[in-house]
């Protein structure tokens, strides 16, 4: 019986041995995937900041405004004038919403009462 059970010991470690020889490889391959998802990220980070840059440059008014008088024939387009701009007061809101009409009272006698052109009196 005993040698039963030194057997299956035996077998119970070599197959936990076997599991965490798994497991280690499995963690190794997650951490070079994470590495290179890191990597990715900051090629895309130091990309997105050269994106900004480039559009920061290309919007400069001084360029927009040479834009604009280059190509005045084709688009039409005026420079931007302060005057061009209004105040807050002349900004027309919507107007707001009304409110439901949650108890509504009956001012006046319906067609199923027995009153013939009396005048109903209110509280």
């Amino acid at each position: 019986m005993r040698g039963f059970l030194y057997v299956i010991s035996a077998l119970a470690v070599v197959a936990l041995a076997f599991w965490a020889y798994q497991q280690n490889y499995a963690t190794q391959q997650a951490l070079r995937e994470v590495r290179g998802l890191q990597n990715d990220i900051a090629t895309q980070r130091s990309r997105l900041a050269v994106l900004r840059a480039e559009w920061a440059y290309l919007n400069r008014p001084d360029r927009l405004r040479d834009l604009t008088e280059i190509n005045f024939d084709r688009l039409g387009l005026l420079p931007l004038m302060p005057e061009q701009f209004g105040l807050v007061d002349q900004v027309a809101y919507p107007p707001e919403p009304l409110l439901p009409i949650t108890d509504p009272v009956e001012t006046r006698a319906g067609p199923d009462t027995d009153t013939d052109d009396e005048e109903v009196q209110l509280p």
